[in-house]
Formats: C-alpha cells, sequence, structure tokens
C-alpha cells in the first residue's frame, strides 16, 4: 500500500499562498463542473488566482474548465470557487483530484457545492434537467483515503450515510420549487472515464441503481465528508447515456446543454447560497 503523497505541510502551503492574495475568509467552497464555471462571472469583488500559481495544485487540461480559483462574495457569503476540477482520467490520484477540497479546508470551508455535468442513465430524464444527488456509487476502483490516516484531517473510517446533505437537498428543493424550477433528484455513479460508458455498462448502472453517470465528484466529496464539509451536489444532464438515443456522444454536446440551462443553474445557486 502506498502513501498518501498529499501532506498536511503541502495543504498548508498552498492555504498560506491563498489567504495571502485576499483579506476575504471564505465559508463555502464551490466545485464547477464542465460548462458551469459561468457562476464565477457573478462573484463580487473577486480576486482571480491561476491554479499554477498555487503551490501543489495540478494543472486543468479539459475544455470547459478554466483553471482558475476565485475569492469573492456570492448572495453575500464569502466563498471560494474553482472554475474548472481535476480528473483521475488526466492521470491525477483521486487524493490529488481532491486536494482542492483538503486546501479549501484549511481556508475554513464549512459546506460545499459541487457541481458536474452528467449523463443521464434514468430513462425519465431529459437534457437540461438538473439533479440534486442524493448518493453516489463508486466505481473508479480508486479512493483518496487510501494510505496512512492523517488523525487531525479526519477519522480513518468515515461515515458515508449521508455524503449529500439532506438539509441543502430539502433547501434547494424549496427553493427550486420557488423559483418554478422542476429539478430531480437521484443517485451519481462515478466512473474513471475518459471514454463514454458502453450500452451495456448503462444498462448495468440503470440495474445498479444510478440515474446520472459522470467522470468526476465522488473523491471530492469523499474527501470532504472525511474533513467534515457539509455537501450539496448538483448534477447537470447534459446527454442521454449511451445507447438510450441512437447517437454518438460528445463533450461539444455537454458544453452546448450546461450553456443553454445556465440561467436556470445560476438562479437556482444563487438562490440557495444563502442557506447555506
Amino acid at each position: 500500500m502506498s502513501a498518501n503523497p498529499i501532506t498536511a505541510i503541502h495543504i498548508q502551503e498552498a492555504a498560506a499562498y491563498i489567504a495571502g492574495r485576499t483579506s476575504l475568509k471564505p465559508e463555502i467552497g464551490l466545485i464547477m463542473g464542465s460548462g458551469l464555471g459561468v457562476l464565477g462571472d457573478h462573484l463580487e469583488n473577486a480576486e482571480t488566482i491561476d491554479y499554477r500559481d498555487i503551490p501543489h495544485f495540478p494543472i486543468s487540461t479539459v475544455e470547459g474548465h478554466a483553471g482558475e480559483l476565485l475569492i469573492g462574495t456570492l448572495a453575500g457569503r464569502p466563498v471560494v470557487l474553482m472554475r474548472g476540477r481535476f480528473h483521475m482520467y488526466e492521470g491525477y490520484g483521486p487524493e490529488l483530484t481532491a486536494f482542492p477540497v483538503r486546501v479549501m479546508k484549511a481556508l475554513g470551508v464549512g459546506s460545499m457545492l459541487v457541481t458536474n455535468a452528467a449523463g443521464g442513465v434514468n430513462t425519465g430524464y431529459e437534457p437540461g434537467d438538473l439533479m440534486l444527488i442524493s448518493d453516489h456509487i463508486n466505481l473508479t476502483g480508486k479512493n483518496p483515503l487510501i494510505g496512512p490516516n492523517d488523525d487531525a484531517l479526519g477519522v480513518r473510517f468515515p461515515d458515508m450515510s449521508e455524503a449529500y446533505s439532506k438539509r441543502l437537498r430539502n433547501a434547494a428543493k424549496e427553493t427550486a420549487a420557488k423559483l418554478g424550477l422542476t429539478v430531480r433528484e437521484g443517485v451519481y455513479a462515478g466512473l474513471l472515464g475518459p471514454t463514454y460508458e458502453t450500452p451495456a455498462e448503462i444498462r448495468m448502472l440503470r440495474v445498479l441503481g444510478a440515474d446520472a453517470v459522470g467522470m468526476s465528484t465522488v473523491a471530492e466529496v469523499i474527501t470532504a465528508r472525511h474533513a467534515g464539509i457539509e455537501v450539496l451536489g448538483i448534477s447537470c444532464i447534459s446527454n442521454m447515456a449511451s445507447g438510450i438515443l441512437d447517437q454518438p456522444l460528445s463533450h461539444q454536446e455537454v458544453i452546448e446543454t450546461t450553456e443553454r440551462v445556465k440561467s436556470q443553474f445560476l438562479g437556482l445557486v444563487k438562490a440557495v447560497i444563502p442557506l447555506f
């Protein structure tokens, strides 16, 4: 069993650099998926930091992930926002993929919104739907907590019975109803990627109870719960998964769909942030 390459020193060095760039003390962390980084444009008095400048930070390499950390206020709350995330299919280990969550915790973050663009496994879904994540299935074969445990960061065996906060999901559902938005609620399956799933794999996921599928999120959420961070997850159903419709899948479709629904997404997030 290999040792976790991320240490408390790495976390503190990254957090110290970020804290030195702003006087704001963020309370909420925001991780934006493909095409959803537009939320960063709505932060007030934002300080923008390139990932390349932050000690020990990986680099985003995927279209739709700008690779910037923003610290500012959103709906009156101090936040730190990742405009672009890291994926294991880029070659990063799960502990490095989730490293920014550790840094957010060190900055004082106590709650987190994680978003992603996902394929619809539930045949009742349609591209453009927003799904509140109620639970996830980790099918990546990896876990960011493998290796020696640092008790200062979290317990050896963290509870995942409520990985996604019921309180925040209820707040999001009530907020969506007030805005006249229809939101789904379902289970997210996280796979390694970067290939899209085969039709047979999608049929398997449906049998397992998944409603949506993607290539991110699970390592971040596991790490957040290990750190005691409360999590709300939102998937944008960017396309129907393989085999449901008679058409090939592409990342361009993901970007186009998230662009089409960005006003609903922005409205929901900005309205629910004060309830965190």
